[in-house]
């Protein structure tokens, strides 16, 4: 009994898959760029080979580990609210003030006396 599976293939599965397989890879061997035809042909393999699947999944959580680290190493590197960044002192704005009148209109609102 394989690993992947919860029942063994029996011998004419298994003669099917494979012959499947087969044809997929001369179809994958005419037009290398199909990618639907190798991953369908990968899967094929994965079926016949459980261990295949184990191995792919490994290396691509490896591969997302990888790359999850080297994004927080990015962030961590390039911290935008640094101490030195604060105490730069870019002066006054530039532009105009973009406020026209007084923020609230009316009487105080504290004030409701």
């Amino acid at each position: 009994m394989s690993v992947g599976s919860p029942t063994p293939m029996a011998g004419w599965q298994r003669a099917n898959v494979l012959a499947a397989a087969q044809y997929l890879r001369d179809i994958v061997s005419r037009s290398p760029d199909d990618a639907k035809a190798q991953s369908v042909y990968q899967g094929l393999l994965e079926v016949l080979e459980p261990s295949r699947r184990t191995i792919r999944q490994q290396r691509e959580l490896s591969e997302a580990a990888r790359e999850s680290v080297r994004l927080r190493e990015k962030r961590a590197g390039s911290d935008r609210r640094s101490a030195e960044r604060r105490r730069v002192n870019l002066g006054p704005p530039m532009s105009v003030e973009r406020r026209k009148a007084e923020r609230r209109a009316g009487r105080d609102r504290r004030n409701r006396a």
